[in-house]
């Protein structure tokens, strides 16, 4: 057995989540634990809602509520939808917690007391409007080394240079497009270069991360500058030290307090699991952890968390002591997808190119969501969405080949039987067919293991091609007049859907959960999350995604059907789509 920890970028508490964002954070890591909780290993899925920042008060502002009205609002929201979609948290929380506070002021201590965190006095953005800190991501501006007009304040997405604010041409707020202030101001910094060389020799040793990941962070680590690690707000973590605890507007920046959610959100899990010390076994040496996100978060896994990591253990250039939480892991593989546009741009909120997760759950639900964004994802490139795409895929793949395959399948045996049929006059097609859906078992494990996610399922829907071509060519309504035939071949062709049905759980649960009991299967196949209220002493109280996902009956083999086991008449698992959807789009998201 395996200990795997998956964790999921957090995403953004200013507003409900978008296809766009789950398609790259949430649908992929959920496939993948799903996937190796079935192959029996020990699997830690954490995440949460990522709740501070300059984001936080701007959209508070914009509806009249505080930063922590705002936060409440939306991480409900965002959790509501999350558990809609099926995704097999452990534990989805949030930053505004706690614990969360306490280890990140822990790791900010253990990276100062080594020497890897220095001040400086820079020129900070203040918005004219407000007297507010700009955040570097919200000031855009050309960049200075390449010329790209879209640079921002952090980085250049074109060039993959690290920048200051100050340092565009023509910068302006995101938020109003004003010209910001710059006014001298002292921050912490966490001294990359000191890192450099144990960043730069752990990259050179990653060779099976997806190429763009490798190609984008080992350039992206040849020249490291300290980056600013707080900033002027009274919306963050305080810094843990006895000049700054108390300064009302210095807080520890949004980006470094969100990446260390990961592992305050497994010391949660164990807290709240009644084994303290249970986080451990997935952050020591001997485990492998998967972190999941879109392209646009890459350089902040593979280079500024290892980086915190490797100050927090002491291992850097100036050494030290590990941190109170002891020596921690790096990570084993950043999975990073690409972007899914709308007509070849970015999905986005504020340029209103979006289709909110609540809506499309409400009318699709969320096996056809999860479906697209496999089959059709974003996986290696950036793809474009498009209603006409998005049926053609539910009405030709998923409807007409899965779905017929099961209700034609468990019709036809209910009918003739009432009951799993029996297999008593075998021929060489039936095992052929047995023998192609058992080899698929190790083929899209395998794909799924590496997480090719889209090679997979397609591995998987192949299988269920053959399925549909043994039906077709073995006719088992023409066999009235030999009933041992006929049921031998509905007993073949239900075995093969039980093994597909098992292939596709990793992407289709709420499906094969449908299907398993069309088969006569009772109980919980695959394990879906539940939203609960929890309390934490001190704090207030605020809802999680987790869920018993153990003593769940899904595993990862060819399972064999009982003959005798009572069929019911089935009703179909998929609906088909009107096809004019596709060239209008739903009401709430028409076709431009």
């Amino acid at each position: 057995m395996t200990t795997i920890l998956a964790c999921a970028a957090w995403p953004y508490a200013n507003g409900p989540r978008h296809i766009g964002h789950v398609s790259g954070f949430a649908v992929p890591c959920d496939v993948f634990a799903r996937y190796q909780r079935m192959q029996g290993n020990d699997v830690l899925m954490v995440s949460g809602t990522d709740e501070h920042g300059t984001a936080i008060q701007v959209k508070a502002d914009s509806e009249g509520l505080s930063a922590r009205e705002t936060a409440d609002k939306y991480h409900r929201v965002i959790a509501e939808d999350l558990q809609g979609l099926g995704l097999s948290y452990d534990l989805y929380t949030r930053t505004t917690t706690l614990n969360h506070r306490a280890v990140v002021q822990e790791l900010f201590r253990a990276l100062y007391d080594n020497g890897y965190v220095t001040t400086k006095v820079t020129m900070g953005a203040i918005s004219p409007s407000t007297g507010r800190t700009l955040a570097d991501r919200y000031i855009e501006g050309t960049c200075p080394i390449c010329g790209y007009d879209g640079a921002r304040g952090d980085q250049c997405d074109n060039c993959g240079n690290q920048l200051d604010p100050i340092d565009l041409k023509d910068p302006h707020s995101r938020i109003n497009g004003e010209v910001p202030d710059f006014v001298e101001t002292e921050h912490f910094f966490l001294d990359l270069p000191a890192l450099a060389d144990q960043l730069q020799a752990w990259l050179a040793d990653r060779e099976d991360w997806r190429p763009n990941v490798i190609r984008f962070s080992r350039e992206f680590a040849k020249d490291l500058k300290p980056r600013a690690i707080t900033r002027d707000l009274d919306w963050g973590v305080p810094i843990p030290l006895p000049k700054w605890e108390n300064e009302p507007m210095k807080r520890i920046y949004v980006w470094f307090d969100a990446v260390i959610g990961y592992l305050s959100a497994s010391v949660e899990w164990a807290r709240r699991s009644g084994d303290p010390d249970a986080w451990r076994r997935f952050w020591t040496e001997g485990n492998e952890s998967f972190y999941f996100m879109g392209k646009d978060n890459i350089t902040f896994h593979t280079v500024i968390w290892p980086g915190i990591l490797t100050g927090a253990n002491g291992e850097g250039s100036r050494g030290g002591e590990p941190s109170a939480f002891g020596r921690l892991d790096l990570p084993t593989e950043i999975v990073s997808s690409e972007f899914l546009t709308m007509s070849g741009s970015k999905f986005s909120t504020s340029r209103n190119k979006v289709i909110y997760v609540r809506d499309f759950l409400a009318e699709f639900g969320p096996d056809a969501l999860r479906y697209f964004i496999a089959v059709a994802g974003p996986e290696n490139q950036d793809t474009d969405f498009t209603w006409d795409e998005f049926v053609r895929r539910i009405n030709f793949e998923l409807a007409n080949e899965w779905g017929n395959l099961v209700n034609r399948s468990i019709s036809m045996a209910y009918k003739n039987v009432g009951a799993i049929p029996e297999a008593t006059k075998p021929e060489p097609v039936d095992a052929e067919l047995l023998e192609a859906s058992r080899a698929a078992f190790e083929t899209v494990g395998e794909l799924l293991g590496r997480c090719r996610f889209k090679q997979a399922i397609s591995e998987a829907m192949r299988v269920v091609g053959l399925a549909n071509k043994y039906i077709s060519d073995c006719e088992p309504w023409k066999l009235k007049d030999d009933p041992e035939r006929r049921d031998t071949v509905l007993a073949t062709a239900l075995q093969a859907v039980a093994d597909c049905n098992t292939l596709l759980t990793p992407f289709l649960p709420h499906a094969a959960q449908k299907v398993f009991e069309a088969l006569g299967g009772e109980g919980v196949w695959a394990a879906q999350p539940e939203l609960v209220e929890v309390d934490e002493e001190g704090g207030p109280g605020y809802p999680v995604l987790r869920g018993d996902y153990v003593h769940q009956q899904a595993r990862w083999e060819s399972i064999p059907l009982k003959p005798g086991t009572p069929l019911a008449k089935p009703t179909p698992i998929f609906r088909k789509l009107d096809e004019k959807l596709g060239k209008t789009g739903p009401a709430w998201a028409p076709v431009a």
